[in-house]
């Protein structure tokens, strides 16, 4: 393989992975907790999009149980975001791990 194969190459996946990384700006992913009584959505530039409770999980006298289904939820929409990301750069680098990419 001679030097001007290899650079092009490296643009070739260069604009894939700028590419990957638009796509994943726009991925989405949304976790329930409590059954479906609290969903979250993240976004794959780290951002909640929208948080959802059903009325009837609502208990003044148990506010901790509502935090902690929407810790959960939110925590768990962030690590899926985060996975469909990985999986997204990780097919265009072939599984190579560049650090600083995601």
């Amino acid at each position: 393989m001679d030097m001007n194969e290899m650079m092009q190459q490296a643009q070739m996946m260069q604009m894939e992975l700028a590419r990957a990384q638009e796509e994943i700006k726009d991925m989405t992913y949304t976790a329930s907790a409590g059954g479906g009584m609290v969903q979250a959505t993240a976004a794959g530039d780290g951002s909640v999009q929208s948080i959802t409770i059903k009325p009837e999980v609502v208990d003044p006298e148990d506010v901790e149980m509502l935090q902690d289904l929407v810790l959960a939820a939110v925590n768990e929409a962030l690590r899926g975001v985060a996975q469909q990301g990985e999986a997204r750069l990780s097919s265009v680098t072939g599984g190579l791990s560049i650090p600083g990419l995601f």
